[in-house]
């Protein structure tokens, strides 16, 4: 336990050191998945992203998949996801709408150390953006750590790595720490703070996020 929460305080200053002159901006997501049978599932989500914390879209994301679970730990699924972005162009306040059409392959595998669930996400994409085709492989880490053993509160972490099929490999790393609350056995709500870091600037997002199982 003092090993996660050690991770997770890493974690936290790492984001805090990374985007000290970044705008703040904000996320309200929903993501869901209704379990089909005792293999089959399906995943919906929809995101929607603002530059600032009252609301100026920068990008609506929806996604949904088919997934198969390989034993109790573990799940494989195939995606689809449409997104809309508001991009700005040059250094000005002109925007210009940017329509992507998603296909994705993504493999899920959990373990347990104590009291502390460990999820590793392995995502690989191939991406429509308007007349351009790319592809983008992802990994993301997170951790989920209980106050106490039957506590509603947690707290979460993750990072997550974005790596381009193209010559620009490196394209974003995502740091996220929030405080998590179990409002039933299927849904949880987080409220957390994440920096994204790209090549050359960094941005900050408040995150509200609502995670249903049914």
């Amino acid at each position: 336990m003092k090993k996660a929460v050690l991770a997770l305080a890493f974690l936290l200053i790492s984001f805090t050191a990374t985007s000290q002159n970044s705008g703040l901006g904000d996320w309200l997501i929903y993501i869901g998945s209704k379990q089909l049978n005792e293999k089959w599932n399906l995943h919906h989500e929809i995101q929607y992203r603002n530059y600032n914390a009252i609301g100026d879209l920068e990008q609506l994301l929806i996604r949904t998949g088919l997934g198969y679970n390989i034993g109790s730990r573990s799940n494989v699924l195939l995606g689809y996801g449409y997104i809309n972005s508001e991009n700005f162009t040059g250094n000005g306040d002109d925007q210009k709408t940017v329509e992507e059409h998603r296909i994705f392959q993504q493999f899920i595998t959990k373990q347990n150390i104590g009291n502390v669930t460990l999820q590793h996400r392995y995502r690989f994409e191939q991406r429509f953006v308007e007349s351009d085709f790319k592809t983008r492989f992802r990994y993301f880490l997170s951790l989920n750590i209980p106050f106490k053993k039957e506590s509603k509160y947690y707290l979460s972490a993750y990072n997550e790595i974005f790596l381009n099929g193209e010559s620009r490999v490196f394209d974003r790393n995502r740091i996220y720490g929030g405080l998590g609350y179990k409002v039933s056995k299927g849904v949880k709500v987080e409220l957390g703070y994440m920096s994204q870091v790209f090549e050359t600037s960094s941005r900050d997002q408040i995150n509200i996020i609502t995670l249903v199982n049914f």
